[in-house]
């Protein structure tokens, strides 16, 4: 397969430049693979598309402010980017400037030094986080990386926006945004209706933005994540399938946890990278953002409900007005 064959026209405008308040008033497009028809409606309607004993399974990660802004010794101002979680003191990081080798000490606060451990590949560099509990030294002076393709610097709005209402174990450097359409109250609701609700943990890193450069869809890679599948999470998704009740995936990195080592309990690594033909094996619906072209994203999506059909909903999705990407509307494929 080629890569172009997962290209679409986007006009800029449909870019959603900032999140939809509240949170469940975004707009939910809904295939069906079975019939291959499309409804439009809103995430406040989620429920009404789901059974009792169905079960929502959550990436409950949360998005670290990754962006530092620090000095080096010789006073010159740098900026370190965190892109992908190794543990909490030790990150690979972009950093841009000249003179960046092992050994460099970037000051960032009084409290807060980001120490440079090991060249990577150009500008990718593996650093140590100096200072007592660097998550949360993190958490007080970083700064939100929301997408670049949002055009803008990060805002109050991002703070509480680009962080899902049950954002729990820290490691992200980017949001779950399929989960970023559910408020307490939708939560509430769905619960009411009997839909159950469980967890994964996987820390999305840089990689996620990254773009396909290969011809070929077969040839390209994805960077290896942290994931957590707990055996509560297992155990509940077999009780769902053997209730024969569905297994709903909200988002694409949830999909990849799951389907990484399907019905086991796991914690590691991920570079489960999916693409036509794939079997899905645990999923058996799914919640998505409306991802860029030539994405890998949208490959995965692909994957679940045909290139075909995929790409035609982005069409109707364009010619409707949805709106797109990390902060934009989404898709319920059934």
């Amino acid at each position: 397969m080629r890569v172009e064959d997962f290209d679409y026209e986007l006009p800029e405008e449909l870019i959603a430049k900032y999140p939809a308040v509240p949170r469940h008033s975004a707009r939910l497009m809904v295939l069906s693979r079975k019939d291959r028809s499309i409804k439009h409606d809103t995430f406040w309607n989620l429920p009404e598309y789901l059974d009792e004993g169905d079960l929502l399974v959550f990436n409950d990660t949360k998005v670290l402010p990754a962006r530092l802004h620090g000095k080096k010794p010789t006073g010159g101002k740098v900026e370190v980017l965190l892109t992908d979680y190794v543990r909490p003191d030790l990150w690979k990081a972009l950093i841009g400037g000249k003179k960046i080798r092992p050994g460099l000490v970037i000051e960032v606060a009084e409290d807060l030094k980001v120490e440079v451990v090991q060249h990577i590949e150009k500008g990718m560099f593996l650093v140590r986080i100096l200072g007592e509990e660097p998550l949360k030294l993190i958490d007080r002076y970083g700064r939100i990386p929301i997408p670049p393709y949002l055009g803008r610097d990060e805002e109050e709005v991002d703070r509480r926006y680009y962080q899902t209402v049950f954002a729990k174990e820290e490691g992200a450097v980017a949001a779950p945004t399929a989960s970023l359409h559910f408020s307490e109250e939708l939560i509430r609701k769905l619960k009411d209706r009997g839909i159950k609700i469980a967890f994964i943990t996987l820390h999305i890193s840089y990689g996620t933005f990254k773009p396909m450069k290969t011809e070929r869809v077969e040839d390209h890679r994805v960077d290896p994540e942290y994931v957590r599948v707990p055996k509560g999470t297992v155990e509940e998704i077999v009780r769902t399938k053997k209730r024969g009740k569905r297994v709903v995936a909200v988002g694409t990195t949830v999909v990849r946890a799951l389907e990484t080592k399907p019905f086991e309990p796991y914690e590691g690594w991920t570079d489960l990278y999916i693409y036509p033909p794939f079997e899905f094996r645990v999923v058996d619906a799914l919640i998505t953002n409306f991802h860029l072209p030539r994405s890998s994203l949208l490959v995965l999506v692909s994957a679940f409900a045909g290139r075909e059909f995929v790409l035609q909903a982005y069409r109707e999705a364009v010619k409707r007005r949805y709106r797109f990407y990390s902060y934009g509307d989404g898709m319920l494929i059934l």
